[in-house]
């Protein structure tokens, strides 16, 4: 990671926040059972986000179809570390010190992908800096959702709240959630 590239994050010493947005259907059926369900498919590829406005840009501020609710997804550290290291990035680079082929084996292999895009302001509009979103599949979905997940919140009240006032033209800088520089 660079300066260029930054994990910000709510965090403490057990677990990271994450975010995710979904219909109403998976997102209540995961709030009831703490976990996701068998409205989830654990054969997709799922993508969690630890930054709050990249996930607003992505979900529409959850006015997106299949984006309505949004949830806050308190998941173990040790498994958001582990994640990091095992992680394969989602696009070749030459600097990444190997071939193109070799990279292609490794997004092959790997259960874990890194997407690295300009994080948003309030208003959608880029920043000078990059945030994470980070894919997972296979075996590690099935750790996901069975292990690593500690908490679920549906935070759509508090995201339409957030959206009315800042569609008011309200400053909301300071009731978004405070994020920090991962480490």
């Amino acid at each position: 990671m660079t300066d260029y590239q930054q994990i910000r994050a709510v965090y403490d010493a057990s677990t990271i926040q994450v975010y995710q947005a979904y219909s109403a259907e998976i997102a209540e059926e995961a709030v009831r059972l703490g976990t996701f369900g068998q409205r989830f498919k654990l054969t997709r590829m799922t993508w969690i986000k630890p930054s709050f406005l990249w996930m607003m840009y992505r979900s529409g501020w959850g006015l997106k179809e299949n984006q309505e609710h949004i949830l806050a997804i308190q998941i173990k550290r040790s498994a958001f570390d582990d994640m990091l290291q095992r992680a394969v990035l989602s696009s070749y680079h030459e600097n990444q010190g190997i071939s193109y082929q070799e990279w292609q084996e490794k997004i092959r292999n790997s259960e874990i992908r890194v997407q690295w895009d300009p994080e948003r302001d309030i208003y959608g509009n880029a920043l000078n800096y990059r945030s994470i979103q980070i894919g997972i599949r296979g075996e590690s979905v099935k750790k996901y959702v069975n292990d690593w997940i500690v908490e679920i919140e549906d935070i759509t009240d508090y995201v339409t709240d957030l959206r009315n006032k800042k569609d008011q033209k309200i400053d909301i800088t300071g009731l978004l959630p405070e994020e920090k520089v991962y480490f």
